[in-house]
């Protein structure tokens, strides 16, 4: 069993990584004013100390602590750590992402040095935004009878937290209140302080909204340090991080297990390379960061250097329990100093070579994808501002081609170095649907007026931005499993779905496969020439899809008057087969470019006309 601590950002996140598993825990919080959506989870209220929390740990069988609390909440940090120690029990601290420390900031590293900094440097308008449980910690300033400042606290719009201020003595005609929608720069124009202090709260708290707030109208910012956190916790950053965690200490809570993609196992060789080049320091685990932004470590298999200006290492990689023909490959990164600015990549053994075009990649470049590109740029620039030449290599990868579509695209000598996010779900049989109910019975259980499902990150990504306002829980991955993941949501009768779908995904699923898995089915040009044909396409149109090699040729290749009458009628293909599963749910798809664009959208409902 797991204890989650924490109604933060973090939690929340935490609860939608466990529901994910089916299987029971427990969530706590101090209060009960946070906003708690979870299935599979128990919540619990109430502060605990060391001996509450031990009793309850003892008899709920726990086996693993989530500390998911705001990273000030130093007594819970210190409870967490006693009862991990006497219990033996490890503790993940599910930490929040924090922006670089700069000069522009005046970094104070407790409240009583902030109190004493706001003094010397004679500040006697403060607006402090570090909550109502700092008032008493910060008296020494704004209840100086002799400097006598103006200060302003910016509190939770709640009772019970005016209430607390009040009985810390401070005049409530001074409190504001926090309004989610309201621009920082809004309470800042109003107030006009001398300076604003805040907690170093990372970027879910809002820290650099309200720096560049304060930059923007130049007012200074005084910042409290956050605190140190106990060295045993085991550090996660999102949560990738803290499922893999979760499948590393406690292996049956999750029925399959995710991996990494061979663009994350080349980045992380490569920036252990780099390291041992610049260093001669050779890691044995190296983080690194995927395109959300989390960070991550992998383990590095060996690092070595056989000329003063080149390192290499490798990386095996783990595709969880996906069925990946690159599983428990060897992925090596060779990194050497060049005289040219940048970095430049070559093809290594096992890598294929770009030999037609429509890839996404000029011709006779490697075949290492954009973004794992752009994760393996963003590390070692971070490191090392010259010119490097980056060489990824996979051994024995001419044979494992060999079992892949390569060849067909005209990827020749090798594998290609791919992934969007940098991890492997498991794209396996029935485990992996019924962790999409799972998923799409959160989103029932916590009332969003929408599920919305993509195929993956990339086109959650952009179709979010088409919903704002709607919980984490309400996005979906579908996978490859379009046509079980709608089955889904009509058993569960939900009323409103969004579906974003990228081109390659479309082409299939408009000849009629509602499963999309590139080893079962691929796309039939036979069939969309036929398609370009009946929508009344041009003939150049029928010539560009006989010629092209990936879908994605289809957005630059055809020209504007047939793109205009070819992408909704393949999208209209799209929705029949979507709602010959439907008898009552509402459907909205949307087809999406690779520039993130909504190209066209349709929507229906059980059979009735769509509407454009």
């Amino acid at each position: 069993m797991i204890l989650v601590l924490g109604g933060t950002t973090e939690g929340r996140l935490a609860v939608k990584v466990l529901d994910e598993s089916g299987k029971p825990y427990f969530y706590s919080t101090r209060g009960e004013l946070q906003q708690v959506c979870c299935l599979h989870g128990q919540r619990v209220t109430g502060g605990m100390d060391t001996e509450k929390m031990e009793d309850f740990c003892r008899s709920q069988g726990i086996r693993l602590l989530i500390d998911a609390a705001h990273p000030f909440a130093v007594q819970l940090h210190e409870t967490v750590e006693q009862v991990s120690r006497k219990l033996h029990l490890d503790v993940v601290r599910f930490e929040r992402t924090y922006p670089a420390r700069t000069d522009e900031v005046i970094w104070c590293k407790d409240y009583q040095e902030a109190v004493r900094r706001l003094k010397e440097d004679g500040i006697s308008r403060l607006l402090a935004l570090t909550g109502v449980q700092t008032i008493g910690k910060l008296r020494g300033f704004w209840a100086d009878d002799t400097l006598r400042p103006e200060c302003w606290f910016r509190i939770l719009d709640r009772e019970e937290s005016v209430s607390l201020a009040v009985q810390q003595g401070f005049d409530a005609s001074r409190l504001v209140f926090y309004h989610e929608d309201a621009p920082e720069t809004e309470l800042l124009e109003k107030l006009k302080p001398q300076a604003i202090l805040t907690k170093e709260s990372g970027e879910s708290g809002g820290f650099v909204e309200k720096l560049e707030a304060a930059r923007r109208l130049g007012i200074p910012v005084y910042a409290v340090c956050r605190p140190s956190l106990p060295a045993s916790f085991i550090t996660v950053t999102g949560i990738h991080g803290l499922r893999k965690v979760i499948e590393r200490l406690l292996p049956d809570f999750y029925p399959l297990r995710s991996g990494y993609t061979t663009g994350a196992c080349a980045t992380a060789a490569g920036k252990a390379a780099l390291i041992r080049l610049l260093t001669g320091e050779s890691l044995s685990e190296v983080r690194f960061h995927i395109p959300d932004g989390e960070e991550l470590s992998l383990p590095v298999k060996s690092v070595w250097q056989e000329e003063e200006a080149s390192a290499t290492a490798a990386v095996v990689k783990d595709a969880g329990d996906d069925p990946d023909v690159t599983h428990r490959s060897v992925i090596e990164a060779k990194v050497s100093f060049s005289a040219q600015p940048g970095i430049r990549f070559l093809q290594g053994r096992g890598v294929g070579k770009v030999t037609l075009p429509g890839l996404g990649l000029p011709v006779g470049e490697p075949a290492i994808n954009p973004v794992p590109r752009q994760m393996i740029v963003r590390e070692l620039s971070a490191l090392y501002d010259g010119g490097l030449e980056v060489t990824i290599s996979v051994p024995g990868g001419e044979e494992l081609a060999l079992r892949t579509f390569n060849p067909k695209l005209g990827i020749v000598g090798g594998i290609s170095i791919i992934g969007t996010s940098g991890i492997v779900r498991p794209f396996s049989s029935e485990a992996f649907v019924e962790a999409i109910r799972r998923e799409v019975e959160v989103c029932q259980a916590i009332g969003a007026s929408r599920l919305v499902i993509n195929s993956g990150a990339k086109s959650e990504k952009f179709v979010k931005r088409e919903y704002p306002d709607l919980p984490p829980q309400a996005f979906v991955h579908y996978g490859n499993y379009i046509g079980d993941t709608l089955k889904i949501a009509d058993d569960l009768h939900i009323s409103k779905v969004t579906m974003g779908i990228m081109l390659g995904k479309a082409v299939k699923l408009a000849e009629g496969h509602l499963n999309t898995y590139s080893k079962q089915v691929v796309m039939n040009k036979q069939f969309l020439m036929e398609l370009a044909y009946d929508c009344g396409c041009s003939p150049e149109a029928q010539k560009v899809i006989g010629n092209m090699t990936l879908a994605r040729e289809l957005w630059k290749g055809l020209p504007e008057p047939d793109a205009v009458l070819f992408f909704p009628a393949l999208l209209n293909l799209c929705m029949k087969h979507c709602l010959s599963l439907l008898s009552r749910t509402e459907l909205t798809l949307m087809l999406i470019d690779e520039e993130g664009h909504i190209v066209c959208r349709l929507t229906g409902q059980g059979g009735k006309q769509l509407v454009h």
